[in-house]
């Protein structure tokens, strides 16, 4: 990496840093972009370098906690299908706890109506988990953890469903609960008695790496 393209990453992660501070701290409403830059001790034309417009900041900052999990999760090869289920909905809601309700809130604005959203990952997000979910269930089928017959798809729907409506009472509800506390009941709940029908042979002892 040449030293001008270490500054832009630089410079990048500073606007990045000073807008979820203040996000967090006023809301998006309340912030405009010139604040944005003068946190982040730059020029209020650098600003538009690196974003179209202030809600791009509140994608970019939402985007990149879920691609890590999804990423981290590829690589518990010796975990069992219940352990990464329960780190999946132990991330989406530590992010959720991470944002705030000023960035969830936003972020939820901005994605509900995927035309507004210029950029493709966060204009099919839903479609994004629902794929990472999908992808451990049927991880979990090859490797004996669930049957054969589990329709993947299907319950991957059922677990991004109750993630998402958890995100929004928490936000309707101005944070009135512990989103981690919900998430771990939840957890507990709802991965056991929705993957019962399917247990494979393997439920409990995971094959790893079998094809």
């Amino acid at each position: 990496m040449t030293n001008r393209q270490k500054l832009a990453q630089e410079t990048r992660r500073k606007l990045l840093d000073a807008a979820f501070s203040l996000l967090a701290q006023k809301g998006f409403d309340a912030i405009n972009v010139s604040e944005i830059t003068e946190a982040a001790n730059v020029s209020k034309g650098t600003f538009y370098t690196y974003f179209n417009r202030k809600e791009d900041i509140v994608l970019e900052i939402s985007r990149a906690p879920f691609r890590e999990a999804a990423e981290k999760i590829e690589k518990m090869d010796q975990a069992s299908i219940k352990e990464k289920l329960e780190f999946y909905f132990a991330s989406f809601v530590g992010n959720l706890c991470r944002f705030g309700l000023n960035i969830a809130r936003q972020w939820a604005r901005d994605v509900l109506d995927p035309k507004n959203v210029p950029d493709t990952m966060d204009a099919v997000k839903w479609q994004y988990d629902l794929d990472t979910l999908e992808s451990i269930l049927i991880e979990g089928i090859k490797r004996g953890e669930l049957s054969g017959n589990a329709p993947a798809k299907a319950l991957a729907k059922v677990f991004l469903t109750q993630l998402y409506g958890m995100m929004t009472i928490w936000c309707m509800s101005d944070g009135k609960f512990d989103p981690v506390i919900e998430a771990r009941q939840m957890s507990k709940l709802l991965i056991g008695s929705v993957l019962k029908p399917y247990k494979g042979a393997h439920y409990e002892t995971p094959q790893a790496g079998k094809d």
